[in-house]
């Protein structure tokens, strides 16, 4: 199915107006149960009458061709994710959607810059194509900021022309996040371009830190939305601003605890949730926005509120109409709950037919989908040896210093531990090195510098996820196991790795555009918890090792990173 809205077709008008009278029987009646009303922020016993895939009342309706008896159970929207990157779960779309549709998610809106990063429009239009009858509606965001910076090199870019095109898809609901905060604020000319081809269109805000002064001028130059808030002050400031504050809680980043007393009787309209970046283990096992919602719920949020942040608000900012509510004339895209509290998913319905029950997606609703030839074998790497990896004591007086639980970073200032006069790892003194590797056209240039904080005792890690150019990132105690672990990630075509001692503890081939698996989700998710527990292994505390890593060449996240153009202040 298509994301955009259908078409209006007269005859199937008539026929939902006869339905909705009570003249015709309803294709499926959901029936017995309590409706979660998102305008009303309360619940109510009514059936659901639908019909070709909308609903087309809401009262009683014993006419059905199909009668679900859903009694002591509720109703609501099926959830909507307002910002995420499904390249995170380091699976391909329709894996993507096996794995969150059976949690009750009906929508996503997804920036697939990550691909966008390493193959251009070609892998905008493969993961068009991919989109195809699912059963999950997907929604595009024009990637803005390919590359997101001067200081990344990344295998292709996407400007004005490429923007242009993407926004005349049906399924593109507006400019993707606008990360070059920095570029925006100097008024530069590429993003000037960009503004100008996406104007009337939403842009999404990407604004980490930016307050006062700043933020003004940020939020002025159009980005109407921002989940990058990691304090109340910076989203109450941003929600002053007139932006749509989006509630991130990911693998990576996770600000619901901060962020949620943001949400009162006042302000909850210009709230919503995303995840912005889920690991396929967490995927899996935890969950997609419907652990989102549990987790508002347990800290105070009243439950049809909550889901009013995850349904109508999604909705109601992206413009997507026909989404977010159980009422007549909205595409039957539901989620029934076994427990409203506990947002315990016993069916998601889409477009009105039952995708999946009991957490288990129905038969055939995910086909396999062919991954093109072009998105593979794009792992191009400079021979790289010993000195490579140098790293030059005058340049080593500063860190990147690690925030548990958080993607933005601060800049310290350290003495570096020198040997044979070159800084080297301390990993008594938790100071390893951060390496990155340029890997799609093999210019042999390599960034080098210092992290604190990733906590490693022995070994190595590495990996092709490196947002948002992804080149192969590396942080580790030593130079052998450093080069081992980058060697075995550009061997296997893309991925992941974690080596100690000489040995390579786990791996995870990434073969397609060196970020994504083309395994199933739970080979996938098993491959990544195999690796998170060897780096734990190796002495890190950090919630996701590889998660966190992945943000460290980003340079667009204050305060510092390391990209293959070397130390990077920001901010």
């Amino acid at each position: 199915m298509s994301a955009a809205a259908p078409g209006f077709e007269a005859s199937r008008w008539r026929r939902r107006v006869r339905v909705a009278l009570g003249d015709e029987p309803a294709d499926i009646v959901l029936a017995g149960g309590d409706v979660v009303d998102v305008f009303s922020g309360d619940t109510f016993g009514a059936d659901v009458a639908i019909a070709d895939g909308v609903i087309a009342g809401i009262g009683s309706y014993p006419l059905a061709r199909e009668r679900i008896d859903v009694t002591g159970k509720w109703v609501a929207p099926s959830f909507i994710d307002a910002h995420v990157h499904t390249e995170s779960a380091l699976v391909w779309l329709p894996e993507f959607a096996r794995a969150v549709a059976p949690h009750g998610t009906g929508a996503i809106v997804t920036d697939p810059h990550e691909i966008a990063n390493v193959a251009g429009l070609a892998g905008m239009n493969a993961m068009r194509a991919a989109a195809r009858g699912l059963p999950l509606g997907v929604f595009f965001t024009v990637p803005s900021c390919v590359p997101a910076s001067a200081w990344e090199s990344p295998g292709a870019t996407f400007g004005p022309a490429e923007i242009k095109t993407m926004l005349g898809w049906p399924e593109c609901v507006g400019l993707g996040e606008l990360m070059n905060f920095p570029g925006v604020l100097a008024g530069d000319g590429d993003i000037a371009a960009k503004l100008a081809v996406s104007h009337g269109s939403r842009r999404d805000g990407h604004a980490p830190g930016v307050r006062d002064e700043a933020l003004q001028a940020y939020v002025g130059s159009g980005p109407g939305s921002d989940h990058e808030s990691t304090t109340l002050d910076e989203a109450r400031q941003k929600l002053r601003a007139g932006q749509m504050v989006m509630i991130r809680e990911g693998s990576s980043a996770r600000n619901m605890a901060a962020l949620l007393p943001l949400v009162t009787d006042r302000t909850y309209p210009r709230c919503c949730f995303c995840s912005d970046d889920r690991d396929p283990h967490t995927l899996l096992h935890d969950g997609h926005m419907d652990v989102t919602l549990r987790q508002a719920i347990a800290m105070g949020l009243d439950p049809v509120r909550a889901i009013r942040l995850v349904t109508w608000n999604a909705a109601d900012y992206w413009r997507l109409d026909g989404w977010g509510a159980v009422a007549p004339g909205f595409r039957a895209n539901l989620v029934v709950l076994d427990d409203l509290r506990g947002v315990r998913v016993a069916m998601t319905l889409h477009d009105g037919r039952v995708v999946a029950r009991g957490g288990e997606l129905a038969a055939g609703e995910v086909a396999a989908s062919d991954i093109p030839l072009t998105l593979r074998n794009t792992m191009h790497i400079a021979p790289l040896a010993p000195d490579d990896l140098r790293l030059d004591p005058n340049a080593a007086r500063q860190a990147v210093g690690i925030i548990s639980g958080e993607i933005t970073t601060r800049l310290l200032h350290v003495a570096p531990e020198v040997e044979d006069g070159w800084a080297v790892a301390a990993p008594g003194r938790d100071l390893l090195k951060l390496v990155c590797v340029e890997r799609h056209h093999a210019t042999g240039r390599v960034g080098v510098g210092y992290v604190q904080g990733f906590g490693l005792r022995r070994g190595a890690l590495a990996s092709s996820i490196s947002h948002d150019a992804h080149n192969i990132v590396a942080v580790g105690t030593d130079d052998a196991d450093l080069l081992l672990a980058i060697a075995t990630v550009a061997e296997s075509g893309g991925g992941l790795a974690a080596v100690a001692g000489g040995q390579v503890l786990a791996r995870m081939a990434l073969p397609v555009a060196g970020i994504l698996s083309d395994r199933p989700l739970t080979e996938a998710a098993a491959a990544y918890g195999t690796l998170e527990n060897a780096a734990r292994g190796l002495g890190s505390e950090l919630p996701s090792p590889f998660g966190l890593l992945a943000f460290m060449a980003l340079s667009v996240i204050p305060e510092a990173r390391v990209t293959d153009r070397g130390f990077v202040r920001v901010g």
